[in-house]
């Protein structure tokens, strides 16, 4: 309708993601490991959420617009204590999948690692423990993976600044939610009957049967989602670098490895995010982060 200040934008909440089932735990799952890294190397990493500031650096990207310019980017912030290798876990490939086996007959070799929430500030008692890929040939593998039993992983030996990550975690919960929040139902006129926050019909008298793609309310958020091609900005333990004056919101200070991301990730303050190998051959942004300043306003 012209003159309208009405939104027009299209239905949120992706048909892909259906039906839309919260995640089981809190601690995501990675379902694929594959690499082609022919060293024998970890593939993952276990940190918390901090929170959100932003960077200012230069752009040395050779064919942006800003090239050789200061720009300021949104950076997330990931507080990454080092990782605990308790043990190691076997499998063998079979016609249905990989299957558990045992040392003298496997196919693949993995990591079991427990991350150490009692070096941070978030007050969590309980480790996380969770299992991570190896890449390299299977033999590599073994001999990697037994020189790393009862020995400490750092995060600046997992990954480096400049490469591109895939993120994996929860998103945060939000509760029973109507149809506007969870699918962006227009609201309607005060005029109609019933109400102004719903939709106008779930469907024709005939056929009896509501089609599972009718907007209807219910549970939203908590959801396993993964962000791909998240560039590292920065890995350092200097904490006086970002730490604001009275620590972060809902967080305190950060008091061990750090990763700076571009962008914003999945899931609340204080939660776990697994941190992999990019899966998508995304060579197109390269960028060699020379920050020059790191914002410590409180967020």
């Amino acid at each position: 309708m012209a003159g309208s200040n009405r939104l027009n934008r299209p239905r949120r909440g992706s048909l892909q993601f259906w039906p839309r089932k919260r995640a089981k735990r809190e601690l995501p799952r990675i379902r694929n490991w594959g690499s082609n890294i022919d060293s024998a190397k970890v593939l993952g990493f276990l940190g918390y959420k901090v929170g959100m500031t932003h960077t200012i650096l230069k752009d040395n990207r050779k064919d942006s617009i800003t090239k050789g310019q200061e720009v300021s980017l949104p950076t997330t912030i990931i507080e990454c204590p080092p990782l605990k290798t308790i043990s190691l876990r076997f499998y063998k490939k079979t016609d249905s999948g990989f299957v558990v086996s045992n040392e003298q007959d496997y196919d693949d070799v993995r990591l079991i690692l427990q991350s150490q929430p009692k070096l941070t500030g978030i007050g969590k008692k309980k480790n996380d423990m969770f299992e991570v890929g190896l890449s390299g040939k299977k033999e590599d593998k073994l001999n990697f993976a037994k020189s790393l039993i009862g020995k400490d992983i750092r995060i600046s030996e997992v990954f480096k600044e400049g490469q591109i990550i895939d993120i994996h975690g929860v998103t945060k919960g939000k509760g029973f939610q109507g149809t506007v929040k969870r699918f962006g139902v227009p609201i309607r006129s005060h005029k109609s009957e019933k109400t102004k926050r719903g939709i106008g019909t779930l469907g024709p008298w005939r056929p009896r049967h509501v089609l599972w793609t009718v907007a209807q309310s219910g549970k939203m958020g908590y959801h396993l989602r993964t962000e791909y091609n998240k560039i590292i900005l920065k890995i350092s333990n200097d904490a006086g670098a970002v730490n604001p004056k009275s620590g972060f919101m809902h967080y305190g200070n950060v008091k061990n490895d750090y990763v700076l991301l571009h962008g914003s990730i999945p899931g609340s303050t204080r939660r776990a995010v697994i941190l992999t190998e990019g899966k998508r051959n995304y060579s197109n942004y390269k960028l060699t982060p020379e920050i020059t300043y790191i914002s410590k306003e409180r967020k």
